[in-house]
């Protein structure tokens, strides 16, 4: 089973602290700081992608043809995907993958 919600996207947003350790500049920032807004990809670009994924894998007839990393680099974007769409539609989606890919490697 592929791991999905415990995934962490590796792009998020990265907080740097600036403060002054040595305690003598005290003095606040005028402005405030900016919120940090968490990332939310189009859905319906991970919609496309995915299905040009799986488009990709319907038209092989088997794997054995495929360039160097192909198949680890389809496993691993995949989840990452998925991992933005609702439960039940990922769910699916990733049945699906699974099967492709198992006849892929089983061809």
């Amino acid at each position: 089973m592929l791991c999905r919600r415990s995934q962490h996207h590796m792009w998020g947003a990265v907080v740097v602290n600036r403060s002054d350790t040595s305690g003598e500049h005290e003095q606040g920032d005028l402005f405030g700081s900016a919120p940090v807004l968490p990332y939310r990809p189009e859905l319906d670009r991970v919609r496309r992608r995915i299905d040009r994924i799986l488009s990709d894998l319907r038209a092989q007839e088997t794997a054995r043809n495929w360039p160097y990393g192909r198949v680890s680099f389809f496993r691993m974007v995949f989840p990452k995907l998925t991992c933005w769409l609702p439960e039940d539609e990922a769910t699916q989606l990733e049945a699906q993958f699974e099967a492709e890919m198992a006849r892929l490697e089983a061809g």
